[in-house]
């Protein structure tokens, strides 16, 4: 059994210095599985049985990504649309049930630094506000909400904050583990 399961979307992982560091550092903790989606699914269409099955495997779900235009990469409302709707509509006592009480935890990365996030910054909103469907989606699925780790100014961070960002990472994940939340 997986016992935290990172889910990465991020559709140009191979050139993205902050989820690159971020993953890196998580790599470091035991019993951690690490798929790339975006390299799993190039085409967007989500294998739901193989979805299904590696979350109910899971002990705790980390879905990773850098937000775009205030919301998740296409991909991961793919993966919501086959995988959430299959287990939560359609199979929900042999599927969805299973999902009750496990952890979710957030990890979203911005371009832009913290003070754009604001009511009078550049997007009017808080990233934590935008982030709120999720939230609703992990209620909707009876998971336990993790306060998001949230990266800002991921484009221009430096290898010291990148290094930074990633040990504090490993710690998030290991209170996770920890308190199941």
């Amino acid at each position: 059994m997986t016992k935290t399961l990172i889910l990465l979307f991020h559709p140009h992982f191979a050139s993205s210095r902050a989820n690159r560091a971020l993953l890196d550092a998580a790599t470091t903790l035991p019993e951690v599985e690490i798929v790339d989606m975006q390299a799993l699914y190039p085409d967007g269409r989500v294998d739901a049985d193989a979805e299904v099955a590696r979350l109910v495997a899971a002990e705790r779900i980390v879905l990773q990504f850098p937000v775009q235009w205030y919301s998740t990469p296409s991909l991961l409302k793919a993966w919501q649309d086959a995988v959430l709707t299959r287990m939560f509509y359609l199979a929900y006592e042999a599927e969805g049930a299973t999902l009750a009480g496990k952890p979710l935890l957030i990890v979203a990365t911005a371009g832009n630094v913290e003070a754009a996030y604001a009511p009078d910054g550049a997007n009017l909103f808080s990233l934590r506000d935008l982030l709120k469907p999720l939230e609703a989606t992990a209620h909707r699925c009876a998971l336990a909400w993790a306060e998001p780790f949230l990266l800002y100014d991921a484009r221009r961070a430096d290898t010291q904050a990148l290094q930074a960002a990633g040990a504090y990472y490993v710690s998030r994940l290991g209170r996770l583990s920890a308190a199941g939340r």
